[in-house]
């Protein structure tokens, strides 16, 4: 009889173990994932720097064009 509650609670205490475990998995996933998502952002936001700048400088050649020129295309 206490064999068998031993064993039982062995069963128990692995089971525990065992799903501590997934839990500390499935938190660093999570952690992977906002880490993942923080950095897409910041690339975003870096891209979208980049495109206004280029966009500034376009429109500034332009802007010169037109002085070259006396506003006349």
């Amino acid at each position: 009889m206490e064999e068998e509650e031993e064993q039982e609670e062995k069963e128990m205490e692995e089971e525990e173990e065992k799903e501590e475990e997934e839990g500390e998995e499935e938190m660093e996933e999570e952690e992977e994932m906002e880490e993942e998502e923080e950095e897409g952002e910041e690339k975003e936001v870096e891209e979208e720097e980049m495109e206004e700048e280029m966009e500034e400088e376009e429109d500034m050649e332009e802007e010169e064009e037109k002085d070259e020129t006396g506003g006349r295309e």
